[in-house]
């Protein structure tokens, strides 16, 4: 009897040691699960920079699980987020199409034990329900590229606004400042309307403006892309534009080939907009030290008349 019952507790503890083994083994295999939510990468040039930037950073061959979500609908990403609490990843990265809407869904990774990284934009959510937010910040791009506009001290301040995603941090930002200017009357606001960072989109409302027969000389464009649509639209109607032309053009987020057509002369002035965010967040995980909630990119200004091919070198994006 006895040595029936001494073996039969031998067998538990070589159980015990080989489900112990096995267990530190497979959390030695593990890979950090990551789930990104983010806007797709054909929204724009700088999008397309931010996303390659999170691929690069959060890869297979350092040690990441990752999942990938794109859409420009906050409904969807809401629903992505969802389902990344319910695959029980450790962190969601998430870059918030809106800014409004977000509260439960952070509340519920909270509750799961899921830490909660912000780039690129923030969400109007209480900062004790995300570790950190790594971002640019949108209402001094505003800030500076109208101080810079004011300086400029042109006769008259015409405005066609091409605004981004409406309720985007991006949108909010950059609208801000401008919003003032309209208010104080210190500008005319000849058409605000989103373009929802479409070049195309941009072209039309630049376009019906043209035809309309308004007058205008200046077009902020929350975006180079919707710049160049903007652009596309003065040159089919023989009007001009940039440096000693009847318009002023103004862009946000300082991809090269945008850089290039400032140094051109073809523009007037670009924003700059960081996307590089990754290698920011990857820190706090690796060290679990957050400096503070909310970390910006140092960011600056371009004007036409001072750009280098240093500066394009430096700070431009793509190719």
């Amino acid at each position: 009897m006895k040595k029936s019952v001494i073996f039969a507790v031998a067998l538990m503890c070589v159980a015990s040691l080989f489900g112990a083994s096995k267990k530190k083994a497979k959390a030695g295999n593990d890979k950090i699960k990551i789930g990104i939510i983010n806007n797709p990468p054909s929204e724009s040039g700088y999008r397309a920079a931010n996303v390659k930037d999170m691929e690069t950073v959060f890869s297979a061959e350092k040690g990441y699980d990752v999942k990938t979500f794109y859409s420009m609908n906050n409904d969807e990403q809401l629903n992505a987020f969802s389902q990344f609490v319910t695959e029980g990843v450790d962190y969601i990265l998430l870059s918030p199409a809106d800014m409004a809407g977000w509260t439960s869904a952070f509340n519920k990774a909270k509750k799961a034990g899921i830490k909660v990284f912000l780039f690129d934009r923030l969400a109007d959510v209480k900062e004790n329900l995300y570790e950190a937010a790594v971002v640019s910040d949108m209402p001094k791009e505003g800030e500076s590229a109208v101080a810079w506009l004011k300086a400029q001290n042109l006769k008259e301040y015409k405005v066609i606004h091409l605004q981004g995603h409406m309720g985007s941090a991006a949108q909010i930002g950059r609208t801000g400042a401008l919003d003032k200017e309209f208010a104080a009357g210190t500008m005319k606001k000849v058409v605000q309307q989103t373009a929802d960072w479409s070049a195309d989109n941009a072209k039309k409302i630049v376009e019906s403006v043209i035809n309309s027969k308004e007058d205008f000389n200046v077009i902020y464009a929350e975006n180079d892309d919707m710049a160049k649509g903007a652009v596309a639209a003065l040159d089919e109607a023989g009007i001009t534009h940039g440096v000693n032309g009847k318009v002023t053009i103004m862009g946000f987020d300082t991809n090269k080939w945008a850089l290039r057509e400032l140094k051109a002369g073809n523009w007037n002035y670009d924003g700059q907009c960081s996307p590089f965010q990754a290698a920011i967040i990857e820190d706090m995980i690796k060290t679990g030290k957050v400096p503070s909630k909310i970390i910006y990119n140092p960011e600056k200004g371009f004007d036409a008349k001072t750009i280098t091919d240093s500066d394009i070198n430096t700070y431009g994006l793509g190719d």
